[in-house]
């Protein structure tokens, strides 16, 4: 049987960043727990992550860095990082680093680290330059696209692998035509769309910013027929939403848990050591201990007896009915609705969802028989 490969989210910069985005959910997330930054990780409590979870790893391990914006530490801060790998890695575990950066302090120096290092980096850019600047700006307001796009160039001459990552807002859905487009002409091929997400336990769809669901529909469904055409032509953009249906559709597991509809434990760690099961739910009541004073099993244990899992299985009974639920499985636990007096709750994006598949369901399984011929 294989390995299960072992995981790790790392907020070294937690939730400090160098641009100021009016959608930021991790800002809202920290302004909702007893302590809403932790400041820069320290080597000490780097060390140890890093020597736990090495030492833990049987086969492979995936080491990701986000934010805020990791990149706020520092070169020196992340040197150390294949050093204590590198010292602890007695049995040959294969290591794998990522980087997801908002790519505004991004330098050449950077660059040679990531490519040194083998770093997968992913860079946040929101379609063209009048939506991106709409809500990304830097800390005193200044637009930032075009600094960010200079990242993106340094990329391409470094030979950095990365893929590009959208936060689906109110604009970049109702544009997503033009955006594909712009996508399509600077050859950005790896391509991740992310629903933007309403505060944190507040009603949903009242900021400017907000994405209703048949906003989101009428975005999957566009976005989808774009990537179609291009399939049929060979020489359509990995977009990874579309990947995982077209899994599912050829009876393997999707590797999104958004697509599983259950939540997995993703060991996001924050700068002080501590442990949490979701980038969504960093919050205190969701700590499942800390690297500087318990070991990687004992944290996984208590993700095991926590009911984070379970609770994302308690679907509404009459998805159990619908058709497409076999593909939607009720959606990130994140974008479900208050539930009801029997626990259940309902994914806001229901309804775009419906629109979606009802749409564009015989052309997905298409694309899945494409996808399976040329395999």
């Amino acid at each position: 049987m294989a390995l299960a490969p072992v995981n790790l989210m790392i907020k070294p910069a937690s939730g400090l960043c160098n641009m100021k985005c009016d959608y930021c959910f991790y800002c809202d997330e920290a302004g909702k727990r007893s302590v809403s930054s932790y400041g820069r990780m320290s080597e000490r409590t780097l060390k140890n992550v890093i020597r736990k979870t090495v030492l833990a790893a049987e086969d492979s391990c995936l080491i990701v860095f986000q934010g805020g914006e990791p990149t706020l530490c520092g070169l020196d801060f992340f040197r150390k990082v294949p050093e204590y790998v590198r010292q602890y890695n007695k049995r040959g575990v294969r290591v794998e680093y990522a980087l997801q950066t908002n790519g505004y302090g991004i330098t050449e120096e950077w660059c040679r680290y990531l490519k040194e290092n083998h770093f997968l980096a992913g860079l946040s850019v929101d379609g063209t330059e009048n939506i991106h600047d709409a809500y990304r700006h830097s800390r005193s307001g200044q637009p930032t696209y075009r600094r960010v796009l200079q990242t993106a160039e340094m990329f391409d001459r470094f030979g950095i692998d990365y893929n590009i990552l959208t936060v689906v807002h109110r604009q970049t859905a109702e544009n997503i035509r033009e955006i594909y487009e712009a996508y399509r002409r600077r050859g950005w091929h790896y391509l991740q769309f992310i629903a933007c997400l309403d505060p944190l336990d507040e009603e949903r769809g009242q900021c400017e910013y907000s994405l209703l669901p048949e906003t989101y529909g009428r975005f999957l469904i566009d976005l989808f027929e774009l990537w179609f055409a291009d399939l049929k032509r060979g020489r359509q953009p990995y977009i990874r939403q579309f990947e995982n249906y077209m899994m599912m559709l050829l009876g393997y597991p999707p590797e999104s848990c958004e697509q599983r509809g259950v939540c997995g434990i993703q060991n996001v760690v924050e700068a002080d050591g501590s442990v949490y099961p979701c980038d969504f739910y960093v919050l205190d009541d969701y700590c499942l201990g800390n690297f500087n004073h318990m070991s990687f099993q004992e944290i996984c244990q208590n993700g095991r007896r926590s009911s984070f899992i379970s609770r994302s299985l308690n679907h509404p009974e009459a998805c159990g009915a619908c058709r497409w639920f076999s593909l939607c499985r009720g959606g990130c636990f994140r974008c479900r609705l208050a539930p009801g007096d029997d626990g259940r709750a309902w994914n806001y994006f229901c309804p775009g969802y419906q629109m979606f598949f009802e749409r564009c369901f015989d052309r997905l399984k298409e694309a899945a028989e494409i996808r399976a011929g040329r395999s």
